[in-house]
C-alpha cells in the first residue's frame, strides 16, 4: 500500500468518525491516475458510482376496507330470458366449432408427431437436433390437448 492509499484510508476513517453520523450513500470514485477511493462523500473525481444507497423507511397503511356491496338497482338494464338463451346458444355453437377445429388440429399434430418420431431428417446430423424437433412436435400435441380441455370446461359452464 502506498502512502497515498494510507493517507486516503485514514482520511476516510477520520471523516466518518469525526461526524459520528453514518452516511446513507457509499461511492466508489476513480481519479485520473486510476486510484480507487471508497467514500461517503461524492468527490470532485470523475467516474464516481453509487455502490449502496440507504432508502428512507416507509410505512404502508392498511388497505382501505372495500365499500359494502349493494344490491343491483332496479333500473339496471336486464336481459330477458329468451335473449339470454339465444346468447348462450350462440356461445355454445361458437365453442363447439372451436372444439371441432381444435380436435382436427390435434389429430394433425398427433400424425405429425408419429411421422416425426419414425424418421430422422437429412439435416439432422446430431441426435440432439432430432430430439429437439420431436419435442417441438410433442409440445404442439400438448397445446392442442390443453385447448380442448379448456373448451370442454367452457362448454360445461354454459347453462
Amino acid at each position: 500500500m502506498t502512502r497515498r492509499h494510507i493517507f486516503l484510508l485514514i482520511t476516510l476513517l477520520l471523516s466518518g468518525t469525526a461526524t459520528g453520523v453514518c452516511a446513507d450513500t457509499l461511492y466508489k470514485c476513480i481519479d485520473g491516475s486510476g486510484l480507487v477511493l471508497y467514500t461517503n462523500q461524492k468527490t470532485g473525481a470523475k467516474n464516481c458510482t453509487v455502490l449502496s444507497h440507504d432508502l428512507p423507511v416507509t410505512t404502508i397503511s392498511a388497505p382501505a376496507k372495500p365499500a359494502p356491496r349493494t344490491a343491483t338497482p332496479g333500473d339496471f338494464p336486464r336481459v330477458d330470458g329468451d335473449t339470454q338463451r339465444g346468447r348462450d346458444g350462440d356461445r355454445r355453437k361458437i365453442l363447439e366449432q372451436e372444439l371441432g377445429t381444435e380436435q382436427q388440429n390435434l389429430d394433425k399434430a398427433r400424425k405429425a408427431l408419429a411421422e416425426g418420431e419414425a424418421s430422422r431428417l437429412g439435416d439432422e446430423k446430431s441426435y440432439q437436433k432430432y430430439l429437439d424437433r420431436v419435442q417441438d412436435l410433442r409440445n404442439g400435441v400438448a397445446l392442442h390437448e390443453r385447448n380442448i380441455d379448456a373448451l370442454k370446461r367452457e362448454l360445461s359452464n354454459i347453462k
